[in-house]
């Protein structure tokens, strides 16, 4: 089975919150699940992530930018991950970048 480019971002996410011993996992949103969630949600060091996949140039829809927002408003870590940082999540989830944001599309 061909592997798709998002989906390949989320493996080597996902690699590297194995190696973390981060807590994570993927939210079902259909049904009674919520739209607009990260792809990954989960804590690292007691504190709560969302991490939303894209592949190449594209971005969050509107409402996946509110839920990550949201998610920083609360105190969490909400990052949009592509192929450019897709092996940083180390230095995210502890905090090492100079400003975890220039990671992350704009919300605005």
């Amino acid at each position: 089975m061909v592997m798709t480019p998002e989906a390949k971002v989320k493996k080597v996410v996902v690699r590297q919150l194995k190696l973390l011993g981060a807590y994570y996992f993927y939210p079902v949103t259909g049904g009674y699940g919520m739209s607009g969630v990260p792809d990954i949600v989960g804590c690292f060091q007691g504190k709560f992530f969302g991490i939303e996949c894209k592949a190449g140039s594209n971005k969050p829809t509107p409402l996946q930018r509110k839920n990550l927002l949201d998610i920083e408003l609360a105190g969490g870590i909400a990052v949009v991950v592509n192929e450019k940082n897709m092996n940083d999540i180390e230095n995210i989830l502890w905090g090492e970048e100079e400003d975890p944001r220039q990671l992350e599309f704009e919300f605005n």
